[in-house]
């Protein structure tokens, strides 16, 4: 890659639907189109490093990312040691170590209490990793974690795994800011990326990511699919407050009173098109070049795609969004 081009990356969180063994042909795929970088998601689906593993070995040119793998899920030794195998495997690669603190939904269906003190949480978490990831033994008495002289067993050269902080919103941003090698950011409008940079810039220098999610399309078929994704988030305290800070106020909120009165489909059509557009875009090959472009131009220094596979072919949907993607930065 010249040095003078933005980076690429391409995430497969959205693509679920093909099932696990499509990371394979996605991360050749990915590979042949020129991108730098390969991530998933780790919910209630796949495990993060198990499917990156499986595309280290039929990508091995691209760096891999998890964004994200929950903290309440993993102690940070586990996630040390996850991150520290797939470094030691893919030893030429740069590693995103993507961790954040995940929704109330999710940690449900794990049986897992929400966090009540998210911050002091992301913050302990970010420091034992970077203890456990050091080679170094480690003892650490914290509020959330304890550790008696664990020692990572496996052997890195000067390539470690980096860390990287989900973040949505203002104290989150700043703690990214502050002690992460980089944030992600995810279902923001382009048009909120300053401000999102911004509040991270004030805690330190992070390299910027975000998730661009896009679909080569028609929106009136699409529409709905990106209705009830957006959907999902917006009922999310988090992300519903980031999404009010990006100007769209009115549709969360009339979306929540629609869902509260136990109105489904009203809710589903208070999600404006304009909202669609400004963040789970929809259209052509060059409409979604120039959108992926918006975020590059927002201060984005390494845009990650999330193709939204709708469609009557999945696959074909997210191979021409994924080329579309990779001609707008080429």
């Amino acid at each position: 890659m010249p040095n003078n081009q933005i980076p690429l990356g391409v995430t497969f969180g959205s693509l679920a639907v093909l099932g696990p063994r499509a990371i394979v042909d996605i991360a050749r795929l990915a590979q042949e189109m020129g991108y730098q970088s390969l991530w998933t998601v780790e919910a209630t689906g796949t495990d993060a490093f198990s499917l990156l593993g499986a595309a280290a070995t039929a990508a091995p040119s691209l760096d891999l990312g998890t964004g994200i793998v929950p903290i309440q899920l993993r102690t940070p030794s586990l996630t040390a040691m996850t991150a520290a195998t797939l470094q030691a495997l893919s030893p030429e690669a740069d590693i995103w170590l993507g961790v954040g603190v995940s929704a109330p939904g999710i940690l449900r269906a794990h049986g897992v209490a929400a966090a009540t003190r998210p911050i002091a949480m992301m913050r302990e978490y970010v420091a034992l990793l970077r203890e456990c990831l050091s080679g170094e033994s480690v003892t650490f008495e914290g509020d959330f974690w304890q550790v008696k002289r664990f020692q990572l067993g496996v052997r890195l050269g000067e390539r470690r795994p980096k860390i990287v902080m989900a973040a949505l919103n203002p104290q989150m941003l700043r703690l990214a800011g502050e002690i992460a090698d980089g944030v992600l950011l995810n279902y923001i409008p382009a048009a909120h990326v300053p401000a999102s940079i911004a509040q991270v810039r004030s805690g330190g220098g992070a390299k910027i990511f975000a998730y661009v999610h896009a679909a080569v399309g028609d929106l009136e078929r699409s529409a709905n699919s990106a209705r009830k994704d957006l959907f999902n988030y917006a009922m999310a305290d988090g992300y519903a407050n980031m999404f009010k800070a990006a100007g769209y106020t009115t549709e969360v909120e009339e979306l929540r009173a629609r869902q509260a009165a136990r109105d489904r489909d009203g809710a589903l059509a208070a999600i404006s098109e304009r909202m669609i557009q400004a963040i789970d875009f929809i259209g052509d090959a060059e409409a979604v070049q120039s959108f992926v472009k918006t975020y590059v131009q927002a201060g984005v220094e390494h845009p990650v795609l999330m193709p939204m596979p709708w469609g009557d072919d999945r696959l074909a949907v997210t191979t021409a969004t994924m080329t579309a993607a990779a001609a707008a930065l080429s």
